[in-house]
């Protein structure tokens, strides 16, 4: 099975505003994934066409279980996929 690019739609506060202010969805996506293969997976799946795509590698947040150790999230990568005019993804 071919790893997805697009791993989800996050619906967060930010991310409603962007999408009724701008036309803007922010997705969870592979930390190797370009912006090429970002366009192409969004427009592919959810049948649109995207105007632009800026990403971002968000840092792993420090963590500690029991211990007086800390440990670390893995750092991920976050895309803001801004639609054409007149196309809209449903946010479910």
């Amino acid at each position: 099975m071919k790893n997805l690019i697009v791993k989800k739609l996050l619906v967060t506060e930010k991310g409603t505003r962007l999408k009724e202010t701008g036309n803007q969805y922010i997705f969870a996506v592979a930390r190797a994934a370009n912006k090429l293969e970002i366009r192409r997976e969004v427009e592919q799946r959810f049948n649109v066409k995207v105007k632009d795509v800026n990403t971002m590698v968000r840092p792993g947040k420090a963590k500690r279980l029991r211990t007086a150790a800390y440990g670390r999230t893995p750092d991920w990568k976050r895309a803001v996929v801004t639609l054409q005019a007149g196309h809209t993804i449903e946010m479910a």
